[in-house]
């Protein structure tokens, strides 16, 4: 097997402690970027909130200053606005969220009649324009909640068939805190939270697993090793020094090519890579650092188990 690392030694279990109160605090952010998503109080795209977005350019200079100061005096002083430089030259987002459902049609002849009015000079050129409507953003929410919870009641099911109960347990807490994180940092970064951006949760999901399952499988292995030795916690260290250099490999292979997306692959999937990278990083601590110590604390609290 390829590696990158000698042989390790090193005590992971025994930092185990800090490593709860740093995930400890950043899980507390992720439940209160939850909370607020669920009361309407975060930064929702379209999807969810409801609205209208348009993408275009000006033929000739305009300042995002004064493409705010215009729309304003219009009516228009919530619209958020973003300058998209990378695609093309003087290349802007409006967004524009809706109370009802037939705003939506109207939001973009309106923004586009105050753009003719107020920049005569540099004609304003529509690439797109996505509309939803508050009662089917309402209805996206609610079925992505479902799709969350579904995936850490599979993940739960799953694990605790191909290995135990706790290990089930420790998978679906780990899942969970890997979700809550990524969405705690959106949160703070003031991301918006769209399908796209609960697409990269699920997707991240199913990696934090997929390294927690192979830790796991390591584990299981060892303690027909160490049973006899009747110490636990040299197991798990040993299960995670054994699988370290693998874990590494594969997380700097993945991370390198969502990195090239997040620099390359244009604003329609900027947040999307952004939100794989953050979960690569977490999934690959998490899985050493949370899922093994929730299995080490169980065995110190009901030792039966494993001897």
């Amino acid at each position: 097997m390829l590696q990158i690392l000698k042989k390790t030694n090193i005590d992971f279990i025994g930092k185990r402690y800090y490593a709860f109160a740093i995930s400890g605090i950043l899980v507390i952010l992720g439940l209160v970027a939850f909370v607020a998503i669920f009361l309407g109080k975060a930064d929702l795209g379209i999807d969810f909130a409801g609205g209208t977005m348009l993408q275009g350019y000006f033929e000739k200079e305009v300042k995002i200053g004064e493409l705010r100061a215009a729309l304003s005096r219009n009516g228009y002083d919530e619209a958020f606005i973003q300058s998209l430089h990378r695609e093309k030259p003087n290349y802007f987002l409006i967004r524009v969220k809706a109370t009802t459902d037939e705003e939506v049609t109207q939001i973009s002849s309106d923004i586009l009649s105050v753009l003719a009015k107020e920049f005569p000079e540099s004609k304003f050129n529509m690439d797109s324009v996505d509309g939803i409507g508050p009662s089917v953003g309402k209805t996206l929410q609610r079925q992505a909640r479902w799709a969350v919870l579904l995936a850490l009641a599979g993940i739960l099911l799953y694990i605790w068939i191909r290995f135990d109960f706790r290990f089930g347990v420790a998978a679906t807490i780990t899942t969970l805190h890997d979700v809550l994180l990524v969405l705690g940092i959106f949160f703070i970064l003031q991301k918006d939270i769209t399908l796209l951006i609960v697409t990269a949760l699920l997707t991240l999901a199913g990696y934090s697993l997929n390294d927690t399952v192979v830790l796991f499988d390591r584990i299981r292995e060892n303690l027909k090793l160490f049973r006899k030795k009747g110490n636990f916690t040299s197991t798990i260290n040993a299960s995670i020094n054994e699988v370290l250099s693998r874990t590494i490999i594969t997380s700097l292979t993945t991370f390198g090519v969502v990195l090239t997306l997040f620099l390359v692959g244009g604003e329609v999937v900027h947040d999307f890579s952004l939100a794989l990278m953050l979960g690569i990083i977490i999934g690959t601590y998490s899985s050493i650092f949370v899922a093994s110590p929730i299995i080490m604390e169980w065995e110190k609290r009901s030792p039966k188990r494993f001897k």
